[in-house]
């Protein structure tokens, strides 16, 4: 389930939310690609830094007060960088225009941190050390905040989705709660079979979403324009 668009237009042109994405790209092109495995362990996040339980030999980079931002701007792959930017791009604008330019670039990057603690925290606390040390990055905590954001702006936008192979018109309600809903229901299962959670940090997608549907409305400036029929 993908989406393509939603009918909410914006009063200017999403400057922080291009730049961004621009940003992420270039990380991606210019810094990662070149040498990805190099790019990881110089500036991914390992949880198990936080507490120093890093098992013996495992590669580390920077400290993690560094890595907790670089890791927001960094991927493992094509398909990862474009999933988290065409979420960000069609949700990211109408969220910018409501907040403005800079307290949505500021809570952006608090709802990365808070994603990153979330999936910390449930890391350190339930995982092995060889979890903790697994390399966390993309925007997608950040990403997550973002979504939640905009449910609690504009639950009855449509989002034009793609299922499958068929164009439907979803609203925005369903369409984010149907996210967060897998969200928690691998997270979970990630728990109970840690070796089928395939990488994803579910925990950092939950913690994102629910900062972002808790703390949007201090940094609201204006309402966001209304959905087009």
């Amino acid at each position: 389930m993908f989406p393509v668009k939603d009918n909410v237009p914006t009063r200017s042109f999403p400057v922080v939310t291009v730049a961004l994405i621009a940003a992420n790209f270039a990380v991606w092109i210019f810094y990662q690609l070149p040498h990805l495995n190099r790019s990881v362990v110089e500036y991914a996040y390992q949880p198990c830094e936080v507490v120093s339980s890093c098992p013996p030999g495992t590669a580390v980079g920077h400290t993690w007060p560094v890595t907790a931002f670089t890791s927001m701007f960094m991927h493992g792959s094509w398909l990862h960088i474009l999933g988290n930017m065409l979420f960000l791009w069609i949700f990211g604008n109408n969220v910018e225009d409501a907040m403005g330019r800079g307290r949505f670039l500021v809570f952006y990057l608090l709802s990365g941190l808070v994603a990153i603690a979330a999936q910390t925290a449930v890391t350190l606390t339930l995982g092995t050390s060889i979890d903790a040390a697994v390399p966390t990055l993309g925007a997608s905590g950040a990403v997550s905040g973002v979504l939640g954001a905009y449910l609690m702006l504009l639950p009855t936008a449509r989002v034009l989705t793609l299922i499958f192979v068929v164009l439907i018109e979803v609203p925005a309600f369903l369409f984010l709660g149907f996210w967060f809903g897998f969200q928690l229901w691998e997270g979970g299962f990630s728990i109970v079979q840690p070796q089928t959670g395939g990488g994803v940090a579910f925990f950092a997608h939950i913690g994102g979403f629910v900062f972002g549907v808790l703390a949007v409305h201090p940094f609201i400036v204006r309402s966001p324009l209304r959905p087009r029929y």
